[in-house]
């Protein structure tokens, strides 16, 4: 399993830890990812999605996990994430028509 976000795509990061000596050695920048449920309203189940802490406050914040996915792009989430986008779109067409 990948150390990245399924709904914003944020992964590692490398970069050096610089002592005061002004030595440089590598080091890794892990994302803070949640393993979470989050509930579709258009389909009415649970997925279970890793998520990043800041992915899942700007879910919070857009409404819920429809309105996220509907308003992300398709590049940078996962194949989960974009097969369940695409799911709910469906699902919305169908409810407008």
């Amino acid at each position: 399993m990948s150390r990245s976000c399924e709904l914003t795509g944020k992964a590692v990061q490398s970069g050096n830890n610089v002592s005061h000596a002004n030595n440089k050695t590598r080091r890794k920048f892990l994302p803070n990812l949640h393993t979470v449920t989050l509930i579709s309203d258009a389909l009415g189940q649970r997925y279970r999605l890793r998520v990043s802490a800041a992915a899942l406050r700007t879910v919070e914040h857009r409404g819920g996990l429809d309105a996220f996915l509907m308003k992300a792009s398709e590049n940078e989430l996962s194949m989960r994430a974009r097969l369940l986008k695409r799911q709910i779109a469906k699902k919305l067409a169908e409810a407008a028509a």
